[in-house]
């Protein structure tokens, strides 16, 4: 079987380090990008914002995994529009210009999270009973990064559409080790640990589900899916995941939060 050329952008950042971690064993060969260099992590500064050094780099590529965008849910428009909006937008003119096979893109739950959430100022938190929430159902975002979520996938499907790549839109929840999922919860009041505890993404499963995205053969494209942990008390909602790309979540947070005591009884959810 052919190797596999992956590019990774976001490298340097939570997500992006364990999407390297994801192809360890496996056939393929990762070509990294960050914003700026890191001492820990051989990468390649680009700005995504600029479209020709985009395409030059993607030269020789067969996926892209596209992570690189300013990650603040509580950030103004005028810092995100740059790297969230004109930054997709490069990604998918390099795709195309280079023939790529596929793009993974990292939306994100606050696509899908306004009807759940307390406010703007406070979009990780999660309030009532939410209803599931299918990724076929319209966006529902919570903040202006969320609109650029809502963007990158409409994007996506054009692109699908238009000039035929393979797109997965993967809504990432929250990427927490243990520790900081325990932490977190501590330190937050009932809607944020309701959210924490629907929301999580174990490193393990983080690993898991990006390989299937870049991976996996597609019987429909753009697919979206949601990357969270099997969590007790998630309403995102995993059958499509799991379908559609054989991920195979092994962690719930609830076994983390309950089993050592630290945990507060929450709502169960289906």
């Amino acid at each position: 079987m052919a190797e596999t050329d992956i590019a990774i952008t976001g490298a340097s950042g939570n997500v992006g380090r364990e999407a390297i971690e994801a192809f360890a064993d496996r056939e393929a060969s990762l070509t990294l990008f960050s914003h700026s260099e890191t001492e820990d992590l051989e990468t390649t500064p680009i700005d995504v914002a600029d479209r020709e050094t985009f395409v030059d780099v993607l030269e020789g590529q067969d996926v892209l995994i596209h992570l690189a965008a300013n990650p603040d849910p509580r950030a103004e428009w005028d810092a995100l529009s740059g790297p969230n909006v004109e930054g997709l937008y490069n990604a998918y003119e390099a795709a195309v210009e280079n023939d790529l096979e596929r793009v993974v893109f990292a939306s994100s739950n606050h696509a899908v999270n306004m009807d759940n959430t307390v406010s703007p100022i406070r979009p990780e938190s999660t309030v009532g009973d939410p209803d599931v929430v299918r990724p076929g159902e319209p966006g529902d975002p919570d903040t202006y990064y969320g609109v650029t979520k809502v963007f990158g996938e409409a994007m996506g499907s054009y692109y699908a559409k238009r000039h035929g790549l393979d797109v997965i839109n993967l809504r990432i929840g929250w990427l927490l080790t243990r520790d900081e999922l325990r932490s977190e919860v501590a330190d937050r009041d009932g809607a944020g640990e309701r959210y924490a505890r629907a929301m999580w993404l174990s490193p393990g499963d983080c690993r898991r589900v990006i390989e299937a995205a870049a991976t996996k053969p597609l019987s429909t494209t753009p697919l979206t899916v949601h990357g969270i942990s099997n969590n007790s008390q998630r309403f995102l909602s995993l059958s499509e995941t799991m379908l559609e790309l054989g991920y195979r979540p092994q962690d719930d947070a609830e076994d983390v939060l309950d089993d050592d005591g630290e945990g507060r009884a929450g709502l169960e959810m289906g």
